[in-house]
This record gives C-alpha cells, sequence and structure tokens, in this order.
C-alpha cells in the first residue's frame, strides 16, 4: 500500500504569511496551477493511484478534485481528521502581528490552538484506518502543512523537518507495521514549470 501525502495549494493568506488553521481559505489561481503541475507529474510517474481523499476544508477539497479529475480517480469522502490544525485566536494573523501582540514564544501559550499531541494522535488514527480499510489500494491524501509536519514527526521523531512546500508529495509505503518514506516534500513538479 502507498499514501501520497499532498500539501494543498497556494491561498492569498499563504502568500501573505497569515496562519490558515482551519479558517476556511480558497486556492488563488496559483494554488490551481500547482494542482494541475502536480496532477500531470502524476499521470507520468509509474505509481498508479486509485483513490483521492482530502480535509474537509476547500483549499484542499479543490486541490483533490483538480488532480483527481486528472487522473480519473474517485474522491472519497472529505476526512475532518486530516483538516489544519486550529490554531485558535492566532488564526488570520501574520507573524509580525503574532508577535507583537504576544511575543516571539506566542506558540507557548494558551490561545486556543490545538496541541501537538492532540494532531498527531488523530494524524496517527486516520492513518491506521486507512491502512485497515484499503489495504491493497494506493491512495493520495490532500491535507495541510502544519497537520502533515505533526504526522512526520509522530511517524519519524525529528528526522524530516524541512518546511513543507505548496503541492509538495510524499510518497509513504506501508510495510507491516512501519511506513516507510520513499519521497518527502518532493517539488520538482513545480520548481521545473517555473519560468
Amino acid at each position: 500500500m502507498l499514501i501520497g501525502l499532498i500539501r494543498h495549494g497556494l491561498t492569498d493568506w499563504n502568500v501573505e504569511g497569515r496562519i490558515q488553521g482551519q479558517s476556511d481559505i480558497p486556492l488563488n489561481d496559483e494554488g490551481r496551477r500547482q494542482a494541475d503541475m502536480l496532477a500531470e507529474r502524476l499521470l507520468q510517474e509509474p505509481y498508479r493511484w486509485d483513490y483521492c481523499i482530502t480535509s474537509s476544508l476547500s483549499r484542499a477539497a479543490e486541490t483533490g478534485r483538480i488532480i483527481a479529475g486528472k487522473l480519473g480517480i474517485p474522491l472519497l469522502e472529505p476526512d475532518d481528521r486530516i483538516r489544519e490544525r486550529a490554531y485558535g485566536q492566532v488564526e488570520g494573523m501574520t507573524a509580525a502581528q503574532r508577535e507583537e501582540k504576544w511575543g516571539k514564544d506566542w506558540n507557548q501559550l494558551s490561545l486556543g490552538q490545538e496541541m501537538d499531541e492532540q494532531l498527531q494522535a488523530r494524524a496517527l488514527d486516520f492513518m491506521e484506518e486507512i491502512a485497515a480499510r484499503h489495504p491493497e489500494k494506493n491512495i493520495l491524501v490532500i491535507s495541510h502543512g502544519g497537520f502533515l509536519a505533526q504526522l512526520y514527526i509522530a511517524l519519524y521523531k525529528d528526522k524530516f523537518s524541512e518546511r513543507l512546500g505548496n503541492l509538495s508529495l510524499t510518497i509513504l509505503e506501508k510495510n507491516d507495521q512501519e511506513w516507510n518514506p520513499l519521497l518527502y516534500n518532493c517539488t520538482r513538479h513545480i520548481l521545473q514549470n517555473q519560468h
């Protein structure tokens, strides 16, 4: 079984450096173009994907619709467990605004944000269930940067720490109890198309 983990395409809030969390911010045109580029790449690679599943936030759902449409694969029901971390009072703010209001260590304060442990627990719960439900299938999962970063910490501790790019592709292969990374945070499809 393979799982292809994809961070959604670019949004205006990404460009402005605002924390999105569970605010439902749509893709922008560049984000749609990025989804198209990844779909083109997936069509040309040897892996065959059976299904696509997305978070219920529109930026992930639209990324999934574009990719699943191009690949001609079914889009499963969205899953709330793979939504972005809830950031509470911090959502919608830029780094400068957060630091001005709460200081550099804002993320150590209790501002209504979901804790790492909670995020990791729902990430692992999702991975376990999807492996049990579709053991013979290869599934694309469209989620969010903060969520995916915590999933990788839960699976691999601090082995992977680079910031996840929009529309980055990570491929994990299930072997017994282990998820082996075949590809991590790859944005080759976007870099190749920048003129």
